[in-house]
């Protein structure tokens, strides 16, 4: 039976199949969960980055899409990077760019045969995206691939405070299917 759990720490620690870098398009590093993601991989992990192919000048990931390169001195085998979407408004495709992250995301796993993932809190920190709409949108999406897919078995969504893992708590509670 598939499990989606939250937990509070420091994803770069978590023994897991794969962990989700909350990355910008350009995939070279930068600044919350993906700039302690990057220290913590050493510099294979740029290395890694830069070898991805651009689909459009300085763009290895586009918004709402994902990449995955190896999790070299990360805990993690894979990092599965993810481009979220700068929160504007909420009218400018905001909802549907952050639901591909975590389709895209599950569905790389799925296809590699992940049993276990692990998910920041995409597109809360400087992109400023409202984090009780974000983490519905990420609870429904989890849930509706784990209710169509064998893989992963297993999903944690972290954060990295108390407040936001209460928000995740309520959003998992909120979406129980029991």
């Amino acid at each position: 039976m598939p499990s989606l759990a939250v937990q509070q720490g420091d994803i770069t620690k978590l023994k897991v199949a794969a962990i989700v870098n909350a990355a910008n398009r350009k995939m070279l590093g930068g600044g919350g969960v993906d700039g302690a993601i990057h220290r913590a991989a050493g510099p294979a992990l740029l290395e890694a980055c830069r070898r991805v192919r651009e689909v459009s000048p300085g763009v290895r990931c586009p918004t709402g899409e994902a990449r995955m390169t190896p999790g070299f001195d990360l805990p993690a085998r894979h990092v599965i990077h993810t481009a979220g979407p700068v929160w504007k408004d909420g009218d400018s495709g905001e909802p549907e760019l952050l639901a591909s992250c975590y389709r895209s995301c599950l569905a790389l796993a799925s296809k590699r045969g992940l049993p276990s993932v692990a998910f920041p809190a995409i597109s809360c920190g400087v992109y400023g995206y409202p984090p009780q709409a974000a983490s519905k949108i990420a609870v429904r999406e989890i849930r509706a691939h784990m209710d169509r897919h064998d893989a992963p078995e297993e999903v944690v969504l972290v954060a990295f405070d108390a407040t936001m893992t209460a928000i995740l708590q309520t959003a998992v509670e909120e979406q129980d299917p029991a």
